[in-house]
């Protein structure tokens, strides 16, 4: 999952070694034990509670301007190469950048996995799993789509957009890729460590942003569950639509062998000979048009699946990496500024208790360094902490920037039924006319059908 522990975060130089003697601790910190003074509780101060004019913390994008960052196609590739164990390759083309490149399954892994690295932070949609053997067309048909819907999102977000790692997965055609991405995320530490206002992410946060983000978290996740749900009808839907064609079809096909029999009429049903030729004529003659219903309603399965599935899916993908990150920054860094916390009330412990005891002047300045050195970790991950929670605020505007898409969305759906009801009403009125010659009348002339009247069918 997407929202699993993150990789260890590079921290203050000064602090790194005490930070990772603190992640040694797991216990939470007691309730009375002395904390340091940088983290100390203030009123909410009512001119923090308004966002300052020109707060970066703000995002001033619409969806249109979102959509039109890129456009990515994720293609597979007719020809399985490999000598042993083939493998599926894709062709990645970024009409921004005007690239066209192959990747691998294992390059997107690698490409995910520097993205994490790089941005801990913020919302790293998930990677569709990997099937080790047996993978049918179905399934790698459903592993295209979703990693085209990962590199659509990841291409439009803000941040990612202008970070080098992107612009080397759309567009290096270099041997070696997985390298050349393993190497640029190496080069450079996490967003914290070169955003300029990292240090100051708290100054432009809300006084109430914990509430805040407890009330987003909710309020995404019920939007979740509902979207979840209408992505399952909408699939039911296009699977109905799928088998309706099916069945139009094999219908039309029934019609037709009915109609192709050469079995000969016995004597004694001689005297309606032109009868059951005329029928058998007509209902050859009425798989054309089954075959053209059948074509009509697969269209419309195919469109609702790419205009109303996908973008639900590619809504729902948004919505779980928020998820995941709101869960990385409760495990991540809000649990190692709990476990630093802890480990500092233990060291004033130990110099408490190495005062009282009269230790040597060593161990006892060796406990005070270790302590100053405790306290660097520990503001440096209170300010990760509000960086953190800067980058959740951005996050959370972003998805609403989405939400729009719901009208996209809608209004693919009905498009869709009205233009494959009108097309289909088309076929069979076209098709009325054609059923009159199965009808025959008394003297042996063709009779149109009548309605049945009442409810009931005419017998």
């Amino acid at each position: 999952m997407t929202g699993g522990a993150m990789d260890p975060l590079p921290t203050a130089p000064g602090a790194a070694a005490a930070e990772a003697e603190a992640d040694e601790e797991a216990d939470p910190p007691a309730a009375d034990s002395p904390v340091p003074p940088v983290s100390e509780p203030r009123a909410p101060d009512a001119a923090r509670m308004q966002v300052p004019p020109g707060n970066p913390l703000l995002l001033s994008l619409t969806l249109q301007e979102l959509l039109a960052r890129d456009a990515v196609q994720v293609e597979l590739v007719p020809e399985k190469k490999g000598l042993f164990l083939k493998h599926v390759e894709y062709e990645v083309s970024s009409q921004r950048f005007k690239s066209c490149v192959y990747r691998r399954y294992n390059d997107f892994v690698v490409f995910h996995e520097a993205l994490l690295h790089r941005f801990p932070y913020r919302m790293v949609p998930a990677l569709p799993p990997k099937r080790m053997l047996g993978a049918d067309r179905e399934f790698i048909e459903a592993r295209r789509r979703a990693l085209k819907r990962f590199i659509n999102l990841v291409a439009r977000h803000p941040p990612f957009s202008e970070d080098v790692i992107l612009k080397l997965f759309l567009s290096f055609s270099g041997p070696d890729v997985q390298n050349k991405l393993k190497e640029s995320a190496q080069c450079v530490g996490d967003e914290f460590m070169n955003c300029k206002l990292a240090a100051r992410a708290k100054d432009f946060l809300p006084a109430d942003i914990q509430t805040q983000f407890a009330m987003s978290r909710e309020l995404i996740r019920n939007i979740y569950n509902s979207f979840h749900k209408l992505r399952d009808r909408a699939e039911r839907m296009v699977s109905r639509a799928i088998d309706n064609a099916a069945d139009l079809l094999i219908f039309g096909k029934e019609l037709s062998a009915l109609g192709s029999d050469t079995t000969p009429l016995p004597s004694w049903a001689s005297l309606n000979s032109s009868t059951w030729g005329s029928l058998k004529q007509a209902l050859k003659g009425l798989s054309v048009e089954f075959a053209l219903l059948a074509d009509k309603a697969a269209q419309q399965g195919k469109q609702e699946e790419n205009d109303v599935v996908e973008k639900l899916n590619l809504f729902l993908d948004l919505l779980q990496s928020y998820k995941d990150l709101c869960e990385r920054h409760e495990k991540g860094v809000l649990h190692k500024h709990q476990r630093a916390l802890h480990k500092y009330s233990l060291l004033k412990r130990q110099v408490m208790s190495a005062a009282v005891q009269s230790r040597e002047p060593e161990s006892v300045e060796q406990l005070e360094s270790r302590i100053v050195e405790q306290e660097n970790v520990i503001q440096t991950m209170e300010l990760r902490n509000y960086f953190s929670l800067y980058c959740l605020h951005q996050e959370t505007q972003l998805v609403h920037v989405y939400l729009p898409l719901t009208s996209h969305i809608l209004g693919a759906f009905v498009n869709s039924q009205i233009q494959g009801h009108k097309e289909m009403s088309k076929v069979w009125n076209d098709l009325q006319p054609k059923l009159r010659c199965l009808f025959v009348g008394p003297h042996g002339a063709p009779a149109p059908p009548r309605p049945p009247q009442d409810g009931l069918s005419a017998h």
